[in-house]
């Protein structure tokens, strides 16, 4: 027979919710389809 007693493991995990991960995913998504631009001075040619 199984045992029912609750496990420590059960209850809430401390971390990032799932909303916080896709929100983490996005924005580095976005931040490597736009790179920032950086303008040449035009010294060193």
């Amino acid at each position: 027979m199984s045992d029912k007693s609750p496990r420590q493991a059960s209850s809430k995990k401390s971390g990032k919710t799932l909303k916080q991960k896709r929100a983490d995913k996005k924005s580095a998504a976005s931040a490597e389809a736009n790179p920032a631009i950086i303008p040449t001075t035009g010294r060193g040619k």
